[in-house]
């Protein structure tokens, strides 16, 4: 299989990679397109793929063609575009916010499948759900998925319009947890632990929490309540959180990010 990927970013050569990785393109068959010097100077020494910094002709020649350039980006980018795809090729989407029917539009061209991943795909434990135009085969939904699968884990989901949910969900996701684990390290160095003592706490907790939760058949709230005993500190703390609105205010939160991925659209 012969795979472009449009702007080679985080995510971009998370793709990449995970393809090289699981033998499923081969580094002579992925073009990379990268506009940033500095960048395409990184990629060539890192002999990922064929780089290049312009979008041409040589881009008719492959099966798929991964978009991962910013959304404020992509209107340039579909201009270039448009002139060398061909009808036969498919069109993954890894922007946030712009649906399937602005990029067919955009590039008059019928076969867009529009993905959602996050970052943990760097490390081949990603989340991403992706959804396909109705002009797309089962037979090249497969393909994508199993590109997909190589860098975590594929959902389909039939109505695209939840991409921006996922957005908000897991798309945005790792930033929320990295997010709550800071602010637990922060008060354990406010409490008088060294940095990287706290660090260490914190961490681990949330790794054995993680596994606790995907082995046990008990619900989260009967885990929470597992550990917060009547009248405990646990419980102390969860008085706060319900007090503060934290619950509230992540779910907030969560709807603010997918709100902002339907704006990202217009």
């Amino acid at each position: 299989m012969k795979v472009v990927i449009i702007g080679c970013g985080n995510m971009g050569m998370a793709f990449a990679n995970s393809f090289i990785q699981y033998n499923l393109v081969q580094k002579a068959d992925l073009l990379l397109v990268e506009k940033n010097q500095e960048r395409g100077v990184q990629l060539q020494e890192q002999k990922s793929g064929i780089v290049v910094d312009t979008i041409s002709s040589k881009i008719s020649q492959a099966d798929l063609i991964i978009l991962s350039v910013k959304p404020q980006d992509y209107p340039a980018v579909s201009f270039d575009l448009k002139s060398y795809i061909k009808k036969s090729q498919v069109v993954l989407s890894i922007m946030a916010g712009i649906p399937i029917a602005q990029i067919q539009t955009s590039l008059s061209h019928d076969l867009v499948i529009r993905a959602m991943p996050n970052t943990p795909a760097l490390l081949g434990m990603g989340m991403t759900a992706f959804a396909a135009a109705e002009q797309v085969g089962l037979a090249d939904i497969r393909k994508v998925e199993n590109l997909i699968n190589s860098t975590g884990r594929a959902v389909f989901l039939e109505d695209e319009k939840l991409l921006d949910a996922v957005t908000g969900l897991s798309g945005s996701g790792p930033a929320y947890f990295f997010y709550l684990i800071k602010s637990m390290i922060d008060a354990g160095v406010a409490m008088g632990f060294d940095p990287a003592m706290s660090s260490l706490l914190v961490k681990q907790t949330m790794l054995g929490s993680y596994h606790l939760m995907q082995t046990s058949d008990k619900t989260l709230d009967e885990l929470i309540q597992a550990v917060a005993s009547k009248g405990g500190t646990t419980e102390a703390a969860l008085r706060v959180f319900q007090e503060k609105f934290v619950g509230e205010g992540l779910q907030q939160g969560i709807y603010a990010a997918r709100d902002r991925a339907v704006e990202l659209a217009k």
